[in-house]
């Protein structure tokens, strides 16, 4: 045995379980870890929770006043899990700040007994620490494979979100979920912290708990029959799977979602969509407001969103997954609405999508903490965070630049009237250039009007003249696209393309 290990593990600090829902904590904490506490971690949370410091906990255990060691343990490993347990069941961020405040979280929680089961002698535990073994190991997520998911220990809002889709998953059993937003809003965070927590949720008492969690990205536009045989591989646990066709492959993977209840995320759905234009050339490179207008009667006919030529067979699958009756479900993110999950969606059907808005004031607020403006004053911050529309990545990317060019001055920084630059201009460019020359038209007009403007008023306003039909394909394309917010019927682009669009009239002098 190590002399950093301590020995007798189970009897130190033994008085926690008199005042202490301790199993249930050390169930809890588990599933936030992802596999149980090691008995090291759990006698550091007796002593912690007896009103130990580490310095004393270090000489209980290993009879030395150096706290170095126990410290180590602390901060990589309990704090993180009790931040992160108690972040999602208040909706906000929650810090360990020191040792004594872990005792003031957990009994704000509910974790200490109360008056009537200290003198009765009863607890509420009904699971025992085997059976959490048991259900990380063997009885709930079988396999968790999470790719190249993103770190998301830092996750701030989105309660809401978090909610309405958990229910469409757990309660409602819908077999397609689509994630809709505009570049930066956050779908990739949302999705990643959407599979940890279903996995969480769980326990073994639970129906319908999932055997497999797969989280997929597809942003480096992996062929279909490369991330087919791949997942075919997993859920059917078989090593020798051989690709014989598309079909047959995604025929053979819907069976295994029929015999398993599975959640499979795939990330970044955009990434293989393109526009295909019949009667005219799809825009996608970067041209100024005048040639757009100029050009903008000579388009009959709008593009649709489409797959990439040669990535068909993810449309295959995503109707297939969202028609096939199966007891798993598909979580999709995506800046574009495929037509797939566009005819199958409803309200009451099992194919659902939700379209990601700004983070809240409070939401935000986080954010810039985190990127080192705690003490900038209220107001300050929230000019920035309606000058992005609560936009997450726009946020980190301005708080970046604010701290190198204008020394943490927020206020600086707003006088000079510059909010759209670098990057943040570049993942707009990269949405924005994507549309057809009518799309743009309208968009232009809709800036122009800095307000919501009817979907009737459109066709008298805009010149050149361009039919309803046309308008109103546009607008429904420009929805899918996650470019509008709308109030009942009426359209305005979001309040950050709004400012890119006016820069880029700005910029070519444009009357």
């Amino acid at each position: 045995m190590s002399t950093f290990e301590p020995k007798n593990l189970e009897n130190d600090f033994i008085e926690a379980k008199q005042n202490w829902e301790l199993e249930k904590l050390y169930i809890d904490l588990a599933s936030y870890k992802g596999k149980a506490l090691t008995p090291v971690e759990k006698k550091f949370l007796r002593g912690l929770l007896c009103g130990f410091s580490p310095a004393e906990i270090a000489n209980v255990v290993y009879q030395s006043r150096s706290s170095s060691t126990v410290r180590v343990y602390l901060s990589n490993g309990l704090y993180k899990y009790i931040e992160e347990m108690l972040s999602i069941q208040a909706g906000y961020s929650v810090k360990v700040k020191n040792w004594s405040r872990v005792t003031q979280l957990l009994e704000k929680a509910g974790y200490k007994k109360s008056w009537l089961d200290l003198n009765s002698g009863n607890t509420t535990t009904t699971i025992n620490i085997q059976q959490v073994n048991d259900f990380i190991d063997n009885k709930s997520v079988k396999k968790r494979d999470w790719g190249e998911a993103i770190d998301v220990s830092l996750f701030f809002g989105r309660l809401t979100e978090l909610t309405q889709i958990q229910k469409w998953i757990v309660q409602d059993r819908c077999r397609l979920v689509l994630i809709l937003g505009t570049g930066g809003i956050g779908k990739t965070a949302l999705s990643v912290k959407l599979a940890q927590e279903i996995h969480a949720l769980h326990t073994p008492s639970e129906q319908g708990e999932f055997d497999c969690i797969v989280w997929r990205s597809l942003r480096l536009t992996p062929p279909p029959e490369v991330m087919l045989n791949e997942l075919l591989r997993i859920f059917s646990q078989d090593e020798e799977v051989v690709f014989v066709s598309i079909e047959r492959t995604i025929s053979q993977l819907i069976d295994c979602l029929r015999g398993s209840r599975c959640l499979l995320v795939l990330d970044g759905l955009d990434a293989i969509l393109c526009n295909t234009q019949e009667g005219a050339e799809a825009d996608h490179t970067i041209t100024s407001p005048q040639t757009d207008i100029k050009n903008s009667g000579s388009i009959h006919l709008l593009p649709q969103i489409r797959y990439r030529p040669g990535y068909e067979a993810y449309g295959e699958l995503i109707r297939r997954l969202g028609e096939s009756q199966h007891q798993s479900c598909l979580v999709l993110t995506s800046r574009e609405k495929p037509q797939e999950i566009a005819v199958l969606e409803g309200e009451q059907l099992p194919v659902r999508s939700l379209k990601l808005a700004g983070l809240s004031q409070s939401a935000s607020s986080f954010i810039l903490t985190a990127k080192g403006f705690a003490q900038a004053s209220e107001s300050e911050c929230k000019i920035l965070v309606d000058c992005y529309g609560g936009n997450p990545l726009f946020l980190k990317l301005a708080a970046t630049t604010i701290q190198e060019l204008f020394d943490g001055d927020i206020h600086e920084f707003i006088e000079q009237r510059t909010v759209i630059f670098g990057d943040i201009r570049a993942v707009l460019d990269q949405q924005f250039n994507r549309l057809s020359k009518l799309e743009k038209l309208i968009m232009y007009w809709l800036a122009l009007k800095q307000d919501f403007v009817p979907l009737r008023n459109l066709q008298q306003e805009i010149i050149p003249r361009v039919s309803q039909r046309l308008i109103l394909e546009a607008i429904d394309l420009l929805q899918r696209r996650s470019l509008l917010e709308r109030q009942a019927i009426s359209f305005s682009p979001t309040p950050v393309l709004i400012e890119y669009i006016t820069e880029k009239l700005i910029e070519e002098n444009f009357q």
